[in-house]
């Protein structure tokens, strides 16, 4: 692994990521044109008793996503046992017998078969998902993690994105659709398995584990081991969410276009086209965002995004005159659709920034032995959110809620839901703040040595005053354990926010001995954890007696801190010698 590359899109001239880059994009598109086509087919000329063109998009959306549910867990042993590479190359030639059925299916119209090649299209991406997102930290080192995953996302919306407009464009050619698409799909699979031959070697972390055929046992035993790490299972359950969110408008953006914006098909396409291109945008700007780290926050940002975009496309969209339907150019004419497309794209851009450090940061956390299960985790609770959004939004409808409206109760859930997570895991909060007031409010220059990536260290240094106390978290890409004296966390705000995130309450020796020694204790603690300590405090006595006493139960490199106030503002971080 290397680091020094310019930026993220170096990585794709590389072979340590850009095959693995191209089967991940081949398969999300193949799996998307089928479907798509297989629905326009159901929808427009099949006529089935037993799947009426109003149930044909969901019937098939429920199949494709049932094996996720039912297959993770195994998946994700699998990508623990094996090479990702030899996995990969299993999956796309798995891809290539359930496209020659689906040939069968298209060419005779048998929406049986068609449907077993969803299922089988649903197991494909089961099974890829988890080789998917454990090559990246195999083969990425953390300052290549936030880029690869931007990359990565951004390649599966733009491939869902061609692929559903591959599929319907195809399957609209006369007589001769249901035969296009068939071989298309076929030769996306063939193209998708060639390239799988040029994915490098990635050894099993786990070669002797011994596969729990169950998938109901191993399914909770893989959320079970993903919830030991609280911040790495909040982050699953905050990426669940951002799915489920996602889930709600994608799934409306038919009839938004048709009975909201009064726009036919092609209005329909171009909420696809603007909504993937934004989450793809905002996948990219992570990476420049996080200065080529794994930052957590970027996340309130993009929740924040989210729910005001979702809000405000309510205002925008629920009382649009009525109109007959129009095709897109006089949709993009009319002044009062821009607001909408606006919102649309700035919701999808923020789903971007959201979702990215969230991947990053449970690729990073993850115990390597076990990296694959619990992305296998992660794709399990994804298959839920999704499917309990789907009830949720068509409840919502049914209950005479109108489609603008469904949209203002997601942002306002959104709200609801990013609080509660900020609420538990405070760290998300605490590094947007630093980063917002660092970057922006004293655009703060970092000179000497950076805070380390990794292991425990101590910055030690007089505690700056208000706000600024944030400064030293925002010169390093990690969450700082602060300790600080009492009464700086005894207030509201930030004090209550840096109670929350597990800040150490120090006291001097000479006023209360076991507090003193209790913060000694606590901060050696989170030193012996690998963690980044900053002890500030004012009493430069108290801070040397206490440096000395958390030295001598942890042994850890030590960066004094000195602080020039102003804008822009400066931290300068020296090698304590010894």
């Amino acid at each position: 692994m290397s680091g020094g590359h310019p930026n993220q899109f170096a990585l794709l001239a590389q072979r340590r990521f850009a095959p693995f880059f191209a089967v991940q994009f081949l398969g999300a598109g193949n799996d998307n044109l089928f479907k798509f086509a297989f629905t326009v087919m159901a929808t427009y000329q099949l006529q089935l008793a037993w799947m009426p063109p109003s149930l044909a998009g969901l019937v098939i959306g429920a199949v494709f996503i049932l094996p996720f549910v039912l297959f993770s867990a195994t998946a994700g042993q699998l990508a623990d046992k094996h090479d990702k590479a030899l996995l990969a190359r299993w999956v796309k030639s798995l891809e290539i017998a359930i496209m020659a059925a689906a040939v069968w299916g298209f060419v005779h119209a048998d929406a049986v078969m068609l449907l077993a090649c969803v299922f089988g299209m649903g197991l494909h991406s089961t099974l890829f998902g988890p080789v998917k997102y454990a090559y990246l930290p195999q083969h990425l080192d953390e300052r290549e993690l936030t880029g690869g995953n931007g990359l990565v996302e951004m390649g599966t919306f733009v491939a869902i994105l061609l692929g559903n407009l591959a599929g319907g464009l195809l399957m609209a050619v006369p007589e001769a659709g249901a035969r296009l698409v068939a071989f298309a799909c076929l030769g996306v699979a063939l193209l998708g398995r060639l390239v799988a031959q040029a994915v490098p070697r990635s050894p099993a972390p786990q070669p002797d584990l011994v596969i729990n055929w169950n998938p109901f046992s191993e399914t909770w035993r893989n959320l079970r081991l993903a919830h030991e790490d609280p911040v790495v299972f909040r982050s699953l359950l905050g990426i669940s969410w951002m799915w489920a969110f996602g889930a709600v408008f994608l799934s409306q953006f038919p009839a938004f276009a048709k009975d909201v914006l009064h726009g036919d098909e092609q209005v329909a396409s171009l909420l696809l086209v603007l909504f993937s291109v934004g989450v793809g945008v905002g996948a990219l700007l992570c990476e420049t965002l996080s200065r080529r780290h794994v930052e957590i926050g970027l996340v309130p940002l993009g929740a924040a995004g989210m729910s005001v975009f979702a809000v405000d496309l309510y205002f925008a969209a629920h009382a649009l005159p009525a109109s007959a339907l129009m095709p897109v150019g006089a949709f993009v004419a009319q002044p009062a659709h821009w607001r909408v497309m606006a919102d649309l794209t700035l919701l999808a851009l923020a789903a971007g920034v959201y979702s990215v450090p969230m991947y990053a940061l449970i690729q990073l956390r993850s115990p390597v032995t076990h990296r694959a299960r619990i992305i296998a985790a992660n794709n399990i609770l994804n298959a839920l959110f999704m499917i309990a959004s789907a009830l949720g939004a068509g409840a919502l409808l049914g209950a005479g809620l109108s489609i603008p409206g469904v949209f203002l109760v997601a942002g306002v859930v959104n709200a609801l839901v990013a609080g509660a997570v900020f609420w538990f895991v405070p760290e998300y909060l605490l590094r947007c703040l630093a980063l917002l007031h660092g970057r922006l409010l004293r655009r703060l220059g970092v000179a000497g040595v950076p805070p380390p990536a990794d292991g425990a260290a101590l910055l030690v240094g007089p505690a700056p005053e208000g706000a600024d106390l944030l400064l030293p978290a925002a010169a390093g890409p990690r969450p700082l354990r602060w300790v600080v004296d009492r009464r700086r966390l005894a207030g509201p705000g930030l004090g209550a926010l840096l109670r929350r995130a597990g800040a150490v309450a120090w006291v001097p020796a000479h006023e209360d001995a076991a507090a003193h020694a209790e913060a000694v204790e606590r901060a050696a603690q989170a030193l012996a954890a690998g963690e980044l300590v900053g002890l500030f405090v004012a009493d430069e006595a108290g801070r040397a007696a206490t440096l000395a006493a958390v030295l001598a139960r942890q042994p850890v490199p030590v960066l004094e801190v000195r602080y020039v106030p102003g804008r822009p503002a400066v931290l300068s971080l020296e090698a304590r010698p010894g």
